[in-house]
């Protein structure tokens, strides 16, 4: 049986030794980045791709061997385990496969084949799937099944008994499955109608059917939303034939005398038990397959959003445009500091305008403020105009840039804003972090989280977890590719870099505070005052590669 290693090297084409290593990498606690660029000698120089696929895979394929191990140990227990089904679990190489080979020996509820069981019923069901050429007529072998006291009166209760347990064996068979479920990825249909005559924004999926091959991500997971709030109905189609000659082909022997039962049990498992699993397990598969292309989809919008070129070492004033509560406005300096705060209101009339126009004039004038960032939400435009007209009349010398305002209210609210801004109104801090992301965008949206930054539709129908997982190692891979300055960066920015934590990043700018600008050039920093830092905790100061050392 192959290792973990030589399975994950066979897929991505790589050398099996260079993928041990990446692999022993990460068990020690190392990040994607700091691998990718300071440990090249080790993985071949993989990129960050690479390297997060490598990651993915190797989670599933651990998470796969333990599902095989858990379900070898519950069989044993049942004391059903043979050397072939062991053989068998540890060459499955899905976890459904792994589930199918399992599913015999579940513990079920109670069911129609249960109760049959319990009557006695068991050895005519093997009797009859078995179709020896010496099998007698059904109706014959079940008279030596009657048991009045358990409910078997007649011939055919003792066959529809029969039929209920090979139904549950053929449901339960993972050859069958598996042929199946190939047989509905291949040939299978998704339809979805509308439930009523309201309309809504889903009216393009109120009459709609597309193969499953064909199916985009984005049309899954509308249909899927679409469903949950009540407009549309969805069902997995699948000519019913093609699958039913599919499982006869696989049971029935032609020319036993027990061949018609056997079909009838055939069609009894594909319409009950068979082909209700499938569909939940087809769309189950479509929406992962759909939530895993938007989760790539919104990581791909997420970093050039994130690498967009700073504006660095200019007095910037920020303005969040509004109707009801005005215009927020800050003014910051090179490095960030909050200089100056109001609120103005020019869309209330041309009188207000004016004022507002006078008032932003005085404190461009008083701060010598450079670049002004207009936030490009509600009032984005009329606040536009209001500029232009105030960069007229002070006669040039600034400005002015549209700012995606995409979760300013989110970090505007959160705790990490007021710890930083415990004295300024939650809309003033909005207007901060919109001068902010000006002067440097990285800096600024490593504050937010990922989701509500709007780099997708579909972002809170994701699984949680993993789209929070995907989204970070954007963020963590553009902070280390660019690096950062230590004098400046926030603890948000400095604990995305490879090998610091949270706690190390508050006790650098805690450091900083207290006893100045780091100089241009490696420092020591006491341990009293620093907590100990990984041996891999490298940083980039001002694009020079430097290594921290800790000193008593």
């Amino acid at each position: 049986m192959q290792t973990i290693a030589e399975l994950l090297a066979q897929e991505l084409g790589a050398s099996p030794v260079h993928v041990q290593n990446v692999i022993d990498l990460l068990d020690q606690g190392n990040t994607i980045p700091f691998i990718a660029r300071y440990r090249k000698e080790l993985h071949g120089s993989m990129d960050d791709t690479a390297l997060r696929k490598l990651e993915d895979r190797l989670n599933y394929l651990r998470n796969l061997d333990q599902r095989r191990q858990e379900v070898k140990s519950a069989i044993e227990g049942q004391e059903k385990l043979t050397p072939e089904l062991a053989a068998a679990i540890d060459s499955a190489r899905t976890l459904a496969e792994v589930e199918d080979l399992y599913r015999p020996y579940k513990q079920k509820r109670r069911t129609r084949a249960t109760v049959a069981r319990e009557k006695g019923l068991a050895p005519l069901a093997e009797l009859l799937l078995a179709q020896r050429r010496d099998c007698p007529d059904p109706m014959q072998a079940a008279q030596g099944f009657l048991d009045p006291e358990k409910g078997v009166e007649t011939a055919a209760d003792a066959l529809q008994g029969a039929n209920d347990i090979v139904a549950e064996l053929l449901s339960d068979d993972a050859a069958i499955r598996k042929t199946l479920r190939e047989l509905l990825r291949r040939q299978g249909r998704l339809r979805s109608l509308a439930t009523g005559e309201e309309d809504s924004v889903y009216r393009l999926y109120y009459d709609f059917e597309q193969p499953l091959p064909k199916l985009a991500g984005h049309q899954i997971l509308a249909i899927n939303r679409g469903e949950k709030e009540g407009f549309l109905s969805v069902t997995v189609l699948l000519e019913r034939e093609t699958g039913l000659t599919a499982l006869r082909r696989a049971v029935v022997k032609p020319g036993s005398a027990a061949m018609e039962f056997i079909k009838s049990a055939c069609e009894d498992a594909y319409d009950r038990l068979i082909y209700p699993s499938l569909e939940r397990e087809a769309r189950s598969d479509l929406t992962e397959r759909a939530c895993e292309g938007a989760i790539q989809t919104f990581a791909l919008n997420l970093k050039p959003l994130l690498m967009q070129p700073p504006v660095k070492g200019h007095v910037t004033m920020g303005l969040d445009p509004g109707y009801a509560h005005g215009c927020k406005v800050a003014v910051i300096d090179a490095t960030g500091k909050v200089l100056d705060t109001t609120v103005v209101y020019p869309t209330y009339g041309q009188r207000q305008k004016q004022e507002a126009i006078a008032r932003l004039g005085a404190m461009i004038r008083r701060h010598h403020v450079e670049h002004i960032a207009i936030g490009n939400g509600t009032a984005s435009r009329e606040t536009e105009q209001m500029a232009v007209e105030l960069i007229h009349r002070l006669g040039g010398g600034l400005s002015y840039m549209i700012v995606s305002e995409a979760g300013a209210s989110v970090y505007s609210a959160s705790k990490l804003a007021a710890e930083e801004f415990p004295e300024y109104d939650v809309n003033l801090r909005s207007a901060v972090s919109i001068a902010r992301r000006l002067q440097d965008p990285l800096a600024e949206l490593v504050k937010i989280d990922p989701k509500a930054i709007g780099v997708g539709q579909y972002q809170h129908d994701m699984p949680q977890a993993r789209l929070g997982e995907a989204l970070d190692g954007v963020v963590e891979d553009c902070v280390n590719a660019v690096g950062v300055d230590v004098n400046t960066a926030s603890p948000s920015l400095l604990q995305r870099v490879s090998g610091l934590t949270a706690a190390t990043a508050k006790n650098l700018v805690k450091y900083r505070e207290e006893n100045g600008e780091f100089p241009k050039v490696k420092d020591t920093i006491p341990k009293s005052t620093l907590t100990l830092l990984p041996e891999h905790a490298v940083v980039r100061l001002l694009g020079i590669e430097c290594q921290f050392l800790v000193t008593s």
